[in-house]
């Protein structure tokens, strides 16, 4: 008889080369297909293959799956798959009290424990005391298994990811046909033949250890809504939503990118899109990526680039450019831990600053940030949308932790999706190169060699005809105009909307602090406290509402992967005296830290009154 529970959090930890992205990924497109809802997150070194057997090698997936609407991938694990000891004690803390440990005993020798800086077995000294711990040498058992299909030793014990796979599938009651189809179409014979016997051996000896006491979990589906789900990452997401925007339009998509952790996923997959009428330019280097993107928007395509914050640094020359010359870009910046190579692997909100900022002279773009791997899709045919329409650049300000996070994402109803109307002028009658929709400031979209629109078009100021002009009060003039027109974008800015109570503390979210944040705030709620939370899509420009809607509540917390980038933000436009809740370490906010900055300013508010 399997034990129902309502949610579970399982790590996979192990070294960069043990294949841990790979299982972590399979169990989740396998608990996808189960019905649950779902969100991971994949953690690794930056290094291509750090040391084997080190602390600093270690590579891990965590995913939280349930029968109930979840936010984040889970604040700590459940069950932790440790492949060693560096695997185990980097990862301990991540381990609810009582929880279960699988470690993988076959790598558990002196050289190993030397290795991971360890001077007595973890599992020896009682430091595992307050856990349950189960011992299987995973890589002997993979051996015997794989044996009869004649592979070698060394690829063997390769096979022992998918041993440690098939024992949390039987744990979890999961099905492995999802994953018996993934090997048969990746792998050729004889590596197809081991790496399915590794699997389900591993599956059979979960049922025979005696701390399992014979019995499984089962997780039931959750209630989602109606409709066909498939399992995506963000990256992905931003890709198919650029791809949605482009043939919705009915004009060609341009992707110009340098590869970049973690950005580099979305110019792959466009590449494979080549049919929807989308080309993809892996160019020598970022400036001339985005210089590439801007020829292609002047040519009238729907125009993208890509990268991470390096690389805006590099492309800000040429940004500037295209907000001077008013054409429709799109910047996707997948954030990482900074600044220079930083932490690329990991993620960060710090390129807020440079989005807003980062250009010389007065250059304002219109600034959007999607808040889960799902919401990636919507944010890129928004941007797509927006950009068209305003004739403006417009930045996506992504994240690591959206990237490459996983969850359940209901497919669309492409009909239903918004319109995206794109015109180019062909009247050569009264035409201005700078004049303007008087509703949206837009000037007009006209593709080179349109007989009788010929125009200048550059970096200089340039007068409403498109003629250089260095007169002042011009300059001045274009530049309100620039500002204004990114300033009209909030004509599509839906009014804030607000979680929870009327008043007391509120919790002013952007980007990927929205699971932890909502999840905390829930809690906080259901237990009575006046707390309440409003997340922003947008960040250039800012909801109409926002200052009203701030100005109601007696305190204002931003929890934000930086130093306080939004709280200045806030400060300077409406004069409200916002607080930072800050974290700068490479990873995600977790549930229980801003449940703890709730319950200590809402216990002090009511203790102030």
């Amino acid at each position: 008889m399997a034990t129902k529970v309502d949610q579970v959090v399982i790590r996979f930890a192990g070294d960069s080369g043990d294949g841990m992205q790979l299982i972590g990924t399979q169990f989740t497109n396998t608990t996808a297909l189960a019905g649950n809802d779902l969100a991971t997150f994949p953690d690794y070194p930056a290094e291509i293959r750090a040391p084997a057997g080190t602390r600093e090698g270690v590579s891990g997936f965590q995913v939280h799956f349930a029968s109930k609407s979840i936010y984040t991938p889970g604040d700590v694990a459940d069950v932790l798959i440790a492949m060693n000891p560096a695997a185990l004690v980097t990862n301990l803390t991540n381990l609810r009290p009582g929880g279960l440990i699988v470690a993988n005993t076959d790598s558990f020798d002196a050289r190993d424990l030397q290795k991971a800086r360890l001077d007595v077995d973890p599992r020896t000294d009682g430091s595992l005391d307050n856990f349950r711990l189960v011992e299987a040498p995973i890589a002997q058992l993979t051996k015997a298994a794989v044996a009869p299909h004649g592979v070698s030793a060394k690829d063997a014990e390769r096979c022992k990811n998918f041993f440690a796979l098939g024992m949390m599938y039987w744990l979890y009651t999961r099905d492995m046909s999802q994953t018996l189809d993934f090997i048969n179409k990746k792998f050729k014979s004889p590596y197809k033949e081991a790496n399915v016997a590794a699997v389900q051996a591993g599956h059979a000896f979960a049922e025979t250890i005696e701390l399992f006491a014979g019995e499984n979990v089962e997780v039931a589906p959750a209630a989602l809504q109606k409709g066909s789900y498939r399992n995506i990452m963000g990256n992905h997401a931003t890709a198919l939503g650029l791809a949605a925007a482009a043939v919705k339009a009915g004009k060609p998509l341009f992707y110009g990118s340098y590869p970049i952790t973690p950005a580099t996923d979305i110019l792959q997959h466009l590449a494979s899109l080549k049919n929807f009428g989308i080309t993809t330019y892996q160019a020598e280097d970022e400036i001339a990526a985005v210089c590439a993107t801007i020829g292609a928007s002047y040519g009238g395509s729907i125009a993208v680039t890509g990268t991470s914050g390096p690389g805006l640094a590099l492309k800000g020359e040429a940004l500037g450019l295209a907000v001077m010359t008013e054409l429709p870009l799109i910047v996707v910046n997948v954030q990482r831990g900074g600044p220079s190579t930083g932490l690329p692997t990991k993620t960060e909100q710090a390129d807020l600053n440079m989005a807003m900022f980062g250009r010389n002279g007065e250059s304002p773009m219109a600034i959007i940030a999607p808040r889960s791997p799902a919401d990636c899709f919507e944010v890129a045919f928004e941007a797509v949308r927006i950009a068209t329409k305003y004739m403006v650049p417009v930045m996506i300000l992504s994240d690591g932790y959206v990237a490459n996070g996983a969850e359940p994402w209901r497919l669309p109803d492409v009909d239903s999706l918004p319109a995206i109307n794109i015109t180019y002028r062909t009247e050569a009658e009264g035409y201005l190169p700078y004049g303007r929709n008087p509703n949206t400031l837009a000037r007009d979209w006209v593709v080179p060699g349109t007989p009788g629109l010929e125009h200048r078009i550059g970096g200089l100021e340039k007068d409403e005809a498109g003629d250089v002009c260095y007169v002042p009060e011009n300059h001045e003039k274009m530049c309100a105009l620039r500002e204004e027109k990114v300033m009209r974008v909030q004509q599509d800015i839906p009014e804030t909307v607000v979680e929870g109570a009327s008043s007391g503390l509120l919790l002013v979210t952007w980007g990927s602090t929205y699971g932890a944040v909502k999840t905390a705030v829930d809690a906080a709620t259901a237990e009575g406290r006046q707390v309440a939370h409003v997340h922003l899509r947008w960040l250039n420009p800012l909801p109409a509402d926002l200052g009203d809607v701030l100005r109601r509540y007696d305190e204002v917390v931003v929890p934000e992967m930086n130093r306080g980038q939004l709280v200045r933000m806030l400060r300077h436009e409406y004069l409200v005296d916002a607080k930072p809740l800050s974290k700068v370490q490479g990873l995600p906010f977790t549930t229980i830290e801003v449940k703890a900055a709730i319950d200590a300013r809402t216990t002090l508010a009511a203790t102030a009154k």
